[in-house]
């Protein structure tokens, strides 16, 4: 045998068992599913979302409309008017040139104005219900008879 030739090295790396202290490797805390791991924007996505599919139930055109999350009101705002007294929580776009009506809510002044995920959601329901009203030309309360009564 010819020492002097090294062995060919390994087609592929051997997956590493331990860490170099012996603690085993390190995973994430929680696995993806589990709420731990979801970001502050995705559970307030959801909580839109949970809004829409609330009223969508009763109004079935809301499935044309388009519900945008945005983490604050900006210069592309359709609500470049506001003032430093007021901020809104959302806006509505009008359908134009090929693309749908839009409804958007911002998410970093409704978080602002409320401390539990309880009162987030109530909050989220009000403005997404005050915003499809203004689209359809309809009162809040006739959009979802519940409004104002979640308190």
């Amino acid at each position: 045998m010819d020492s002097s030739v090294p062995p060919p090295p390994p087609s592929e790396p051997r997956p590493r068992r331990r860490d170099r202290h012996g603690r085993g490797m390190r995973g994430p805390v929680a696995p993806p599913q589990v709420p731990l791991s979801a970001s502050r924007a995705e559970v307030f996505s959801d909580l839109v979302q949970d809004s829409v599919d609330r009223l969508e139930r009763r109004w079935p055109q809301l499935g044309e409309v388009e519900f945008l999350v945005l983490d604050v009101p900006g210069a592309e705002s359709p609500e470049d008017s506001w003032s430093d007294d007021a901020v809104p929580l959302g806006a509505t776009v009008s359908a134009r040139e090929g693309r749908p009506s839009a409804i958007v809510v911002y998410r970093r002044p409704v978080e602002i104005r409320t401390k539990s995920r309880d009162e987030r959601a109530v909050l989220v329901h009000e403005v997404v219900v005050e915003q499809v009203a203004d689209l359809l030309g309809l009162a809040p309360e006739s959009v979802d008879p519940r409004y104002g009564d979640e308190e």
